[in-house]
């Protein structure tokens, strides 16, 4: 009997933490529907549907910049989840704790809150992402002195500095992995002339993508339509090339770190130039990425372990000792 479990929903993944037992589920957030709307399958079976489907089944991602898009296929997604964890027959509905962004409107707080509550939870608890994430990095929030954390997500990038167990300020962009992707498919189009689909981009990214140039130039083959002939085609890639793509996205990431940095009280400034900036979340998994972040905030920024596991780590240790995090979750009152 499952009493209280943990969430992370995220554009690009959805995982699952139950106590005693650690993280059960790890899957894309991805849904297949047929015709009716109807979901039949979810995850890797999912994603390994996109672009290959019949028009009678369609891949779809529920959410989209780190908000739920579509209510009705998340809470289908995880009816589907929750049935796999717990049964069809259930004695108890679990408590939940799931996670949010910090700059989450109360529209979507509330689909949040509605989808989880619907899918069979007794009670739903919401705690922001770089909360989370701050605590599954190892960082004790309820200190008065200042941490600072960068979360780079499938559809967004947060960054906030906490203390005493909240977030004193904040910024959120919608820039993060899937635009890092998006911005690599756009650079190979237009300047090798060649169509490339997410997971070839992907690939591409996690192979030989770098935050900046590199004397040691990579290189990967990949394979695509050409845009003039139409037919297909391999080139090869170069590091550099890739690092000229993501520049811009790379640049949105920076300008709002540096936006926080300047909104943020002058003691606990000072805490962050102590401590340095910690990086959390799948995005900040890029090569070379700390690297570039130190470079041009002047302050020494650090990669976490296990960098995507971060927000449901944090979220576990939530459900764990849930008494000790209480004054960091918000919940409806009914």
């Amino acid at each position: 009997m499952i009493r209280r479990l943990g969430i992370d929903i995220g554009t690009s993944n959805i995982r699952f933490f139950v106590p005693g037992k650690g993280i059960l589920i790890d899957e894309p957030c991805v849904v297949a529907l047929n015709v009716k709307e109807k979901a039949v399958a979810v995850g890797n079976e999912a994603k390994a549907m996109l672009g290959r489907t019949p028009e009678a089944i369609f891949a779809s991602n529920p959410l989209s910049d780190g908000v739920i898009a579509s209510y009705k296929t998340t809470k289908q997604m995880l009816e589907i989840y929750l049935g796999k964890l717990m049964g069809r027959l259930r004695l108890f509905k679990p408590d939940i704790i799931v996670n949010c962004p910090v700059g989450a409107t109360s529209t979507e707080k509330k689909a949040i809150l509605d989808a989880v509550e619907s899918a069979g939870a007794k009670r739903v608890y919401l705690i922001k992402s770089p909360l989370a994430a701050a605590i599954g990095a190892g960082i004790d929030i309820s200190s008065s002195s200042g941490n600072m954390i960068i979360d780079v997500g499938g559809g967004k990038t947060e960054v906030a500095v906490i203390a005493l167990s909240d977030i004193v300020s904040f910024s959120s962009v919608r820039y993060g992995s899937l635009k890092m992707d998006a911005a690599i498919i756009d650079f190979i189009k237009k300047k090798r002339n060649l169509i490339i689909g997410p997971q070839s981009a992907e690939a591409v990214k996690i192979k030989i993508g770098s935050a900046i140039g590199q004397k040691k130039d990579n290189k990967m083959e990949i394979s695509g339509s050409n845009t003039i002939s139409g037919l297909p085609e391999s080139i090869m890639i170069h590091t550099n090339e890739i690092a000229s793509a993501l520049k811009p996205v790379l640049n949105e990431i920076i300008l709002a770190v540096k936006q926080v940095l300047q909104r943020t009280p002058p003691e606990l400034s000072s805490d962050v130039m102590d401590k340095g900036i910690v990086i959390s979340g799948g995005g900040a998994s890029l090569e070379n990425f700390d690297e570039l972040l130190t470079k041009v905030t002047g302050v020494p920024c650090q990669l976490v372990d296990e960098p995507a596991l971060s927000t449901i780590k944090g979220i576990g240790l939530a459900v764990e000792h849930f008494n000790d995090f209480i004054e960091s979750l918000t919940w409806r009152n009914k």
